[in-house]
């Protein structure tokens, strides 16, 4: 199926004038990715997939679209921003606004860190402790959903 209905299974019509907003925002991030052809599209396709495994319902989306960054920022967020990961000339920076009440036992956080936000800036060819930023994205899902709660 192609067109505008195709993201849509055959089975379920999309009313007429609605917009799967969560698609559009995903192709956006998509978007961002595929702008970087280099080592830090790569890196942000990773920890994309890593995100969607440590919380399957999280929202995509591009955030801080300006002239100088058109494509924005990806953002993923569940009851609020858990990361969000920009792209610079030499590094990818994963920024947890609430960094700060995240516990990090694995010592990941090695930017930002005065103030509530903390970031981990990746460098090309540095690794990446897939098992801990799992369980740093999860945290900081947890942490926003208990927030939402109160």
């Amino acid at each position: 199926m192609t067109g505008p209905d195709h993201h849509w299974p055959l089975h379920v019509r999309k009313p007429r004038g609605a917009i799967d907003e969560k698609l559009i925002m995903s192709e956006a991030v998509d978007a961002k990715i595929v702008s970087l052809s280099d080592w830090r599209g790569a890196l942000l396709t990773r920890i994309r997939r890593l995100i969607r495994e440590a919380v399957p319902d999280v929202m995509e989306e591009v955030k801080w679209r300006k002239p100088t960054n058109p494509l924005g920022v990806p953002t993923w967020s569940r009851n609020g921003i858990i990361c969000t990961g920009e792209s610079n000339q030499d590094k990818v920076k994963l920024t947890f606004p609430k960094g700060s009440s995240l516990s990090d036992p694995h010592g990941l956080f090695n930017s930002s860190l005065t103030g509530v936000r903390r970031a981990l800036d990746i460098r090309e060819r540095e690794e990446v402790n897939d098992a801990a930023l799992h369980d740093l994205v999860c945290e900081a899902a947890a942490l926003n959903e208990a927030r939402a709660k109160r």
